[in-house]
């Protein structure tokens, strides 16, 4: 379990100064949630676009030669 420790944390430091710009002290006092927060998406991924919308679009705006 140290060893998995151990060799995850270079990477995450490195990213968390990469990243966000943080010091290695900032990445010290920072919990695995406050790192998990900081690192995770601003706001949920956007749902792709529906078939019927496509499916608009491409008659709307059919390809040359199609």
């Amino acid at each position: 379990m140290m060893a998995d420790f151990r060799s995850g944390v270079p990477p995450l430091a490195a990213l968390a100064a990469q990243a966000l710009g943080w010091p290695p002290e900032a990445f010290w006092r920072a919990t695995p949630a406050e790192l998990a927060t900081a690192l995770g998406p601003i706001t949920p991924a956007a749902a792709g676009m529906a078939r019927s919308d496509l499916e608009t679009l491409m008659e709307r705006d059919p390809d040359a030669g199609s």
